[in-house]
């Protein structure tokens, strides 16, 4: 029997029953008992050991209820990433640096987590830019799944040329003489992205497997314990979960995962689901890595991708058909799925379809909406009676601008409906799209669902669909336990209960807005097992191996949860620009980008007239 005893801490267990404590106890893994000091120490024998949190905050580890870590670990170490970085200036610099320590034939990857409106310019970086900066060295840039620039260098390695024909669903842009420029669009598809993406190289077996470990510890060090992993493409069962099987099975293990299984090719997801009934069940392995069921991707003709910098996509007719005989199969063999929708119109048509095979083969398990973010009251009932929940992200908080660009302010304050979603009993989880889509960091979450606001600054939801920070944390961890139907064991800091926490950097209760995306875990533990410590619990962190390969991105820059930097939008710059124009104006800034590129922001007077290059118009 093994006890250790957490003390003198400010303790949120979301335990109804115990709400708030100082103390706990923990037994063989587990939650023993939660209360005062006194009280927990009234019971210690002397040689258990005591943690004193020094009056921080502790909160039960946070749970990702959709993100893509197994395939996103894989190449984790050398993904560049512009979480935090303040300036289109300081991206290109850390791109230069990258490029020049990558060998060839390897890229250079800048993949998901930022967003042109977190930059002082307010702008993305321009082809020309990215080639200046790496003229030889391929480089692969995504933004969103909306579109990716390649270099010089990418197009040839890739063969993209003149004669080269834009794939189906996807647009390969074109100079007046019909030259590809480097930038791919997802026009309607995403699959032009990841598709061009998966031809990078890959990295070598052990350094995927010490790329794994690296990006579990990053997520440990943001307080992460828990994550379901939503499948994802070029991910396919069982081969690509050997990294993942391996470190399970070396203990190597810091986050409990549970996984979903995603139809990987058009036209043969039935057949997959066949073959993958016969090889496994849901609740197959432990509490550390055991599957979770099917999805997101259930057919592919059902996918609605959110890009909205293009029209809403309306999934093909043949789609009802497909996926009918998919639930199906599922229903029959009480496998719970997941599935993708973007938009109010597509889960209606999902929705019929889930109704009439439920009608015939009644639902024993859960099912779960992925993403949701224009979903209905209407909708959102009729989840609710079939037994189904949605597992929303932060994605708004990075494409809201465009949204707002399209759809209007309106529209935007309430997308998702979480509010809605909570008031009529629906489970709703937590969760960050990562590692494409949007950053894996959950404090980008949390401040986007308490204060509304986009990375960029721009103030989305009105004061009625905002959640309190006690809601926000609460979806993060027993809503998103749901999501893999582990509810009675995790999400809450109580007796029985896993003993996975997260001792914080700065109070979430109390902290300023501004400074909730500057959260980090001090002391991290899964099973009263510590994976993660730092400041004065630094000498308890685990060893790490460093991370490989030696010219990994992860061996110069300082990770998004490590940087001390930027993490409220940048000033815009008061400087001339790039162009040579001497315009600059102290009083009302400089940034024709603004004006160029996106609608005039009339509610700062500041930008407006910098938008305009004043120097000085208003004057």
């Amino acid at each position: 029997m093994t006890d250790m005893i957490l003390r003198n801490g400010r303790i949120t267990t979301l335990d109804p029953k115990t709400p708030d404590a100082t103390a706990l106890l923990i037994r063989d893994g587990r939650i023993q008992a939660v209360g005062t000091d006194h009280a927990i120490m009234s019971g210690a024998d002397a040689a258990t050991p005591v943690i004193d949190l020094n009056g921080r905050r502790v909160i039960p580890g946070l749970n990702d209820s959709h993100t893509h870590l197994i395939r996103g670990g894989l190449s984790y170490n050398i993904e560049l990433r512009w979480e935090n970085v303040p300036s289109v200036a300081d991206a290109l610099a850390m791109l230069r640096r990258q490029a020049a320590n990558t060998p060839a034939p390897q890229w250079v990857r800048v993949v998901g987590g930022w967003s042109e409106f977190q930059f002082a310019e307010r702008r993305m970086p321009t082809l020309e830019e990215i080639n200046q900066a790496s003229p030889d060295t391929p480089v692969f840039v995504l933004h969103l799944y909306s579109r990716a620039l390649l270099n010089g260098a990418a197009l040839r390695v890739l063969g993209i040329g003149r004669d080269t024909p834009s794939p189906p669903g996807g647009e390969i842009e074109r100079d007046s003489r019909g030259n590809p420029t480097g930038m791919l669009i997802a026009r309607p598809s995403a699959l032009i992205l990841y598709s061009t993406l998966a031809q990078g190289p890959k990295l070598p077996v052990d350094d995927q497997i010490n790329s794994t470990r690296h990006f579990m510890r990053e997520l440990n060090r943001l307080g992460v314990t828990s994550a379901i992993d939503a499948g994802g493409g070029g991910q396919s069962y069982p081969e690509d979960y050997d990294v993942i099987r391996h470190l399970h099975a070396e203990g190597q293990m810091t986050l409990r995962i549970a996984y979903n299984l995603f139809a990987q090719k058009a036209g043969q997801e039935l057949s997959d689901y066949e073959r993958w009934i016969g090889m496994t069940s849901p609740g197959a392995g432990d509490s550390m890595l055991r599957m979770n069921g099917a999805g997101e991707n259930l057919v592919w003709s059902a996918a609605d991708f959110e890009n909205f910098l293009e029209p809403r996509p309306e999934p093909v007719p043949v789609m009802e058909a497909e996926l009918e005989k998919i639930v199906a199969l599922l229903a029959e063999n009480e496998w719970p799925f997941r599935i993708h929708a973007t938009y109010d119109e597509t889960i209606e048509r999902f929705l019929t379809v889930f109704e009439r095979v439920n009608g015939q083969v009644p639902f024993k398990t859960r099912f779960i909406i992925d993403h949701a973010e224009t979903v209905s009251a209407r909708n959102i009932e009729r989840i609710r009676a079939l037994g189904g929940g949605i597992a929303t992200q932060h994605r708004m908080a990075f494409k809201g601008e465009y949204f707002v660009d399209r759809y209007g302010a309106d529209a935007a304050r309430a997308t998702p409906p979480i509010r809605d979603m909570l008031k009529v009993g629906l489970p709703v989880g937590g969760g960050t799209d990562a590692t494409r889509v949007s950053s894996y960091d959950p404090w980008v979450a949390l401040h986007w669902l308490t204060t509304g606001k986009t990375v960029g600054g721009l103030p989305l939801f009105d004061d009625a669909h905002l959640l309190t920070r006690e809601e926000a944390l609460a979806i993060w961890t027993t809503g998103s336990a749901w999501f893999s139907g582990e509810q009675d064991q995790k999400g809450r800091l109580m007796p029985g209960m896993h003993a996975d926490l997260a001792v914080l950097s700065a109070d979430l209760m109390s902290v300023e807005d501004a400074g909730i995306r500057s959260i980090s875990s001090v002391l991290t533990m899964l099973g009263g097992r510590v994976v993660f410590a730092d400041a004065e619990f630094s000498d308890l962190d685990p060893p790490l191996p460093p991370p490989s390969p030696s010219w990994s991105v992860n061996a110069t820059f300082a990770s998004p949860g490590q940087r001390a930097g930027v993490r409220e939008p940048a000033t815009i710059q008061m400087r001339a620009c790039s162009d040579g124009c001497a315009s600059a104006c102290g009083l009302h800034g400089h940034a024709h980008g603004i004006a160029w590129t996106n609608p005039v922001p009339v509610q700062n007077l500041r930008d407006f007239w910098g938008a305009l290059g004043c120097s000085c118009f208003m004057t």
